[in-house]
């Protein structure tokens, strides 16, 4: 069975994590723009990070026979800058419009500060001009609030739930997320956030149909192969294979795939080519030999 990773930080992770997703069937993944873990100090930080989220990224990924996504935006913790919000603002149109990219995102509420909800607003505008879907980030504090709140703006704003993903998702929100029609991101970590089993009890009393699997996989301790393992244990504890690919695969395709930029048909021809070269650099080391594989 294939997956989608669909919230995955790439940048944080290393080669050895590409060569395991891609033994364990993710055949592609969708990287958010978010906080790097220090706070950046100006715009040119921004520019250079976006920049390399749809480009070198893309090509580590491709490396290993992975198709890379990712999406665009100012993340929630530093629209709390202004001066930083309002020159990262200007920019990001001539990002998001890029090949690749597949939402505004991963943007919405940290603190639920005055600032946060301006560049949400903005943001969504953005979405909605250049006709993308969004990926809401909901905040580890307070988050039925934040979450609450979110989905009202985005209805002020007169994006279709059907359209947006409400990420980091629990059995707090769940309930109101479905109900209203958007879709509903879980990220699985081994610690917080949501776990498989949890997941598994939720996926039993929701059904499969808005939910969608990911790891937000970044420079914290979480895990690059959480898609491939809830899974497995969805399909282990008896949950169709119809619902455990929904979950795990066709709902994050069906909703990122609305922006035009991503299908199936991408990694079905993808073919693994390390003697490619990025800006003349390559991901080997030491006198590898390449692998080089064709789709048939």
């Amino acid at each position: 069975m294939p997956f989608i990773d669909p919230h995955a930080h790439m940048i944080s992770r290393t080669t050895d994590d590409y060569e395991a997703m891609a033994a364990a069937g993710i055949v592609a993944v969708i990287e958010p723009a978010f906080w790097i873990g220090q706070a950046r100090t100006n715009v040119g930080s921004y520019r250079d990070y976006l920049s390399h989220i749809l480009g070198f990224e893309r090509f580590r990924a491709s490396q290993f026979g992975i198709q890379h996504y990712c999406c665009i935006g100012l993340n929630s913790k530093e629209a709390n800058n202004e001066a930083l919000a309002e020159d990262v603002m200007a920019i990001l149109p001539e990002f998001a419009t890029k090949e690749g990219v597949v939402a505004i995102g991963e943007i919405g509420f940290d603190e639920q500060t005055a600032l946060e909800e301006k560049y949400f607003r903005l943001q969504l505008d953005l979405a909605r001009e250049l006709d993308l879907p969004v990926m809401v980030h909901t905040p580890h504090r307070d988050k039925k609030k934040g979450a609450s709140r979110s989905m009202d703006i985005i209805i002020e704003h007169n994006l279709a739930p059907n359209r947006v993903v409400i990420d980091h998702v629990n059995e707090e929100t769940v309930r109101e997320v479905t109900e209203r029609g958007f879709w509903a991101g879980f990220s699985i970590y081994p610690h917080s956030k949501m776990t498989a089993p949890r997941m598994l009890e939720i996926v039993r009393q929701y059904g499969a149909d808005q939910l969608i699997v990911d790891s937000a996989c970044d420079w914290g301790i979480s895990d690059p192969l959480s898609v491939p393992k809830t899974a497995e244990l969805l399909a282990a504890a008896g949950v169709s294979a119809d619902d455990v690919r929904k979950v795990t695969y066709g709902n994050a395709l069906a909703a990122y795939g609305q922006s035009g930029q991503m299908s199936e048909q991408d990694w079905a021809s993808t073919a693994v080519d390390q003697r490619s070269r990025y800006d003349g650099n390559t991901i080997l080391r030491g006198g590898q030999d390449p692998r080089v594989e064709e789709k048939s």
